[in-house]
Protein backbone atom coordinates (compact mmCIF):
# COMPACT_ATOMS: atom_id res chain seq x y z
CA UNK A 1 0.00 0.00 0.00
CA UNK A 2 1.40 3.40 -0.95
CA UNK A 3 2.12 5.64 2.00
CA UNK A 4 0.36 8.98 2.45
CA UNK A 5 1.78 12.14 4.07
CA UNK A 6 -0.29 11.32 7.15
CA UNK A 7 1.06 7.78 7.48
CA UNK A 8 4.59 9.01 6.80
CA UNK A 9 4.25 11.56 9.60
CA UNK A 10 2.80 8.90 11.86
CA UNK A 11 5.72 6.58 11.26
CA UNK A 12 8.17 9.39 11.97
CA UNK A 13 6.46 10.29 15.22
CA UNK A 14 7.34 7.02 16.98
CA UNK A 15 5.10 5.09 19.41
CA UNK A 16 1.82 6.96 19.61
CA UNK A 17 1.17 6.87 23.37
CA UNK A 18 4.59 8.42 23.88
CA UNK A 19 4.30 11.22 21.34
CA UNK A 20 6.05 14.38 22.46
CA UNK A 21 3.72 16.98 23.88
CA UNK A 22 3.11 19.70 21.34
CA UNK A 23 4.08 23.15 22.56
CA UNK A 24 0.62 24.48 21.73
CA UNK A 25 -1.20 21.63 23.51
CA UNK A 26 -1.84 23.96 26.46
CA UNK A 27 -3.92 26.28 24.29
CA UNK A 28 -7.44 26.93 25.49
CA UNK A 29 -10.31 24.91 24.07
CA UNK A 30 -11.56 28.03 22.27
CA UNK A 31 -8.37 28.09 20.22
CA UNK A 32 -8.33 24.38 19.51
CA UNK A 33 -8.75 23.67 15.79
CA UNK A 34 -11.78 21.74 14.61
CA UNK A 35 -11.61 18.03 13.97
CA UNK A 36 -12.00 18.68 10.25
CA UNK A 37 -9.04 21.06 10.33
CA UNK A 38 -6.92 18.47 12.13
CA UNK A 39 -7.79 15.81 9.57
CA UNK A 40 -6.99 18.17 6.72
CA UNK A 41 -3.67 19.01 8.37
CA UNK A 42 -2.84 15.35 8.95
CA UNK A 43 -3.55 14.56 5.31
CA UNK A 44 -1.20 17.37 4.32
CA UNK A 45 1.58 15.88 6.46
CA UNK A 46 1.27 18.23 9.45
CA UNK A 47 2.72 16.22 12.35
CA UNK A 48 1.25 18.55 14.98
CA UNK A 49 -2.24 18.14 13.53
CA UNK A 50 -1.79 14.37 13.54
CA UNK A 51 -0.61 14.44 17.14
CA UNK A 52 -3.54 16.57 18.22
CA UNK A 53 -5.99 14.28 16.44
CA UNK A 54 -4.42 11.35 18.26
CA UNK A 55 -4.50 13.01 21.67
CA UNK A 56 -8.11 14.07 21.20
CA UNK A 57 -9.32 10.58 20.29
CA UNK A 58 -6.94 8.43 22.37
CA UNK A 59 -8.74 8.44 25.79
CA UNK A 60 -11.99 6.99 24.42
CA UNK A 61 -10.22 4.62 22.04
CA UNK A 62 -8.00 3.26 24.81
CA UNK A 63 -10.85 2.89 27.29
CA UNK A 64 -13.00 0.95 24.82
CA UNK A 65 -10.09 -1.35 24.04
CA UNK A 66 -9.28 -1.84 27.73
CA UNK A 67 -12.84 -2.67 28.73
CA UNK A 68 -13.09 -5.27 25.96
CA UNK A 69 -9.66 -6.94 26.17
CA UNK A 70 -9.08 -6.28 29.93
CA UNK A 71 -5.33 -6.03 29.56
CA UNK A 72 -3.48 -2.70 29.67
CA UNK A 73 -0.65 -3.58 27.28
CA UNK A 74 -3.02 -5.25 24.83
CA UNK A 75 -5.40 -2.28 25.02
CA UNK A 76 -2.55 0.08 24.11
CA UNK A 77 -1.60 -2.15 21.19
CA UNK A 78 -5.19 -2.49 19.97
CA UNK A 79 -5.97 1.23 20.23
CA UNK A 80 -2.68 2.27 18.65
CA UNK A 81 -3.02 -0.19 15.77
CA UNK A 82 -6.57 1.03 15.22
CA UNK A 83 -5.39 4.64 15.05
CA UNK A 84 -2.65 3.72 12.58
CA UNK A 85 -5.22 1.87 10.46
CA UNK A 86 -7.53 4.89 10.60
CA UNK A 87 -4.75 7.23 9.50
CA UNK A 88 -3.91 4.95 6.58
CA UNK A 89 -7.55 5.12 5.48
CA UNK A 90 -7.92 8.84 6.19
CA UNK A 91 -8.08 9.85 2.53
CA UNK A 92 -11.20 7.69 2.13
CA UNK A 93 -12.82 8.99 5.33
CA UNK A 94 -16.02 11.01 4.86
CA UNK A 95 -15.11 14.25 6.62
CA UNK A 96 -18.76 15.20 6.96
CA UNK A 97 -18.92 12.58 9.72
CA UNK A 98 -17.15 12.73 13.12
CA UNK A 99 -13.81 10.97 13.34
CA UNK A 100 -13.99 9.40 16.81
CA UNK A 101 -17.02 7.12 16.20
CA UNK A 102 -15.33 5.86 13.04
CA UNK A 103 -12.15 5.20 15.02
CA UNK A 104 -14.13 3.44 17.77
CA UNK A 105 -15.55 1.02 15.20
CA UNK A 106 -12.01 0.05 14.20
CA UNK A 107 -10.95 -0.20 17.86
CA UNK A 108 -13.96 -2.33 18.78
CA UNK A 109 -13.54 -4.73 15.87
CA UNK A 110 -9.84 -5.16 16.59
CA UNK A 111 -10.51 -5.68 20.29
CA UNK A 112 -13.14 -8.32 19.48
CA UNK A 113 -10.69 -10.06 17.13
CA UNK A 114 -8.00 -9.99 19.84
CA UNK A 115 -10.38 -11.55 22.37
CA UNK A 116 -11.59 -14.18 19.91
CA UNK A 117 -8.00 -15.18 19.26
CA UNK A 118 -7.80 -16.45 22.83
CA UNK A 119 -5.55 -13.83 24.36
CA UNK A 120 -8.13 -13.18 27.08
CA UNK A 121 -7.45 -16.63 28.55
CA UNK A 122 -4.04 -15.40 29.68
CA UNK A 123 -5.42 -12.74 31.98
CA UNK A 124 -5.70 -13.29 35.74
CA UNK A 125 -9.35 -12.98 36.68
CA UNK A 126 -8.59 -11.61 40.14
CA UNK A 127 -6.56 -8.73 38.76
CA UNK A 128 -9.12 -6.69 36.87
CA UNK A 129 -7.56 -3.51 35.49
CA UNK A 130 -8.58 -0.22 37.12
CA UNK A 131 -10.98 1.97 35.15
CA UNK A 132 -9.53 4.60 32.87
CA UNK A 133 -10.73 8.18 33.08
CA UNK A 134 -12.11 9.69 29.90
CA UNK A 135 -12.32 13.44 29.42
CA UNK A 136 -15.92 14.60 29.16
CA UNK A 137 -17.06 11.00 29.59
CA UNK A 138 -19.40 9.35 32.09
CA UNK A 139 -18.55 10.13 35.70
CA UNK A 140 -19.37 6.69 37.10
CA UNK A 141 -16.40 4.35 37.22
CA UNK A 142 -17.06 0.64 36.62
CA UNK A 143 -16.51 -1.52 39.69
CA UNK A 144 -14.17 -4.50 39.81
CA UNK A 145 -17.25 -6.74 40.01
CA UNK A 146 -18.74 -5.23 36.88
CA UNK A 147 -15.45 -5.54 35.00
CA UNK A 148 -15.20 -9.19 36.00
CA UNK A 149 -18.79 -9.81 34.89
CA UNK A 150 -18.09 -8.08 31.56
CA UNK A 151 -15.15 -10.42 31.04
CA UNK A 152 -17.53 -13.40 31.09
CA UNK A 153 -19.61 -12.05 28.20
CA UNK A 154 -18.94 -13.01 24.59
CA UNK A 155 -16.83 -10.22 23.05
CA UNK A 156 -19.62 -9.04 20.73
CA UNK A 157 -22.00 -8.56 23.67
CA UNK A 158 -19.26 -7.04 25.81
CA UNK A 159 -18.48 -4.44 23.16
CA UNK A 160 -22.11 -3.34 22.85
CA UNK A 161 -22.57 -3.11 26.64
CA UNK A 162 -19.35 -1.09 26.97
CA UNK A 163 -20.42 1.37 24.28
CA UNK A 164 -23.96 1.70 25.68
CA UNK A 165 -23.46 1.85 29.43
CA UNK A 166 -19.86 2.96 29.96
CA UNK A 167 -19.48 5.37 27.04
CA UNK A 168 -23.21 6.21 27.02
CA UNK A 169 -23.80 5.85 23.28
CA UNK A 170 -27.39 5.30 22.21
CA UNK A 171 -28.33 2.03 20.45
CA UNK A 172 -28.66 4.00 17.22
CA UNK A 173 -25.18 5.46 17.64
CA UNK A 174 -23.77 2.01 18.40
CA UNK A 175 -25.41 0.63 15.26
CA UNK A 176 -23.75 3.38 13.21
CA UNK A 177 -20.36 2.99 14.93
CA UNK A 178 -20.26 -0.79 14.47
CA UNK A 179 -22.14 -0.77 11.16
CA UNK A 180 -24.66 -3.27 12.50
CA UNK A 181 -28.45 -3.45 12.14
CA UNK A 182 -30.25 -1.78 15.04
CA UNK A 183 -31.97 -5.07 15.85
CA UNK A 184 -28.62 -6.85 16.18
CA UNK A 185 -27.39 -4.18 18.59
CA UNK A 186 -30.57 -4.43 20.67
CA UNK A 187 -30.36 -8.23 20.75
CA UNK A 188 -26.71 -8.26 21.87
CA UNK A 189 -27.41 -5.56 24.42
CA UNK A 190 -30.41 -7.41 25.84
CA UNK A 191 -28.51 -10.70 26.18
CA UNK A 192 -25.51 -8.96 27.70
CA UNK A 193 -27.61 -7.07 30.24
CA UNK A 194 -29.51 -10.24 31.16
CA UNK A 195 -26.18 -11.86 32.03
CA UNK A 196 -25.07 -8.78 33.99
CA UNK A 197 -28.34 -8.27 35.83
CA UNK A 198 -27.20 -9.78 39.17
CA UNK A 199 -24.19 -7.45 39.28
CA UNK A 200 -26.24 -4.43 38.22
CA UNK A 201 -28.80 -5.14 40.96
CA UNK A 202 -26.04 -5.19 43.58
CA UNK A 203 -24.85 -1.78 42.37
CA UNK A 204 -28.37 -0.44 42.80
Amino acid sequence: MASTPASDSLAAAGPLPRLRRARSWSWSREREPSEQALIAGALAGDEQALERLFRRSWPQAYRVALLIVRDHAAAEDVAQEAFVAAVRQLERFDRRRPFTPWLLRIVTNRAIDWTRAGHARREVAAAAPPPVAVEDGPSGAPSAELLAALAALPPEQRAVVVLRHLLELTPGEIARVLELPRGTVNSRLRRGLDALRPVLKERG
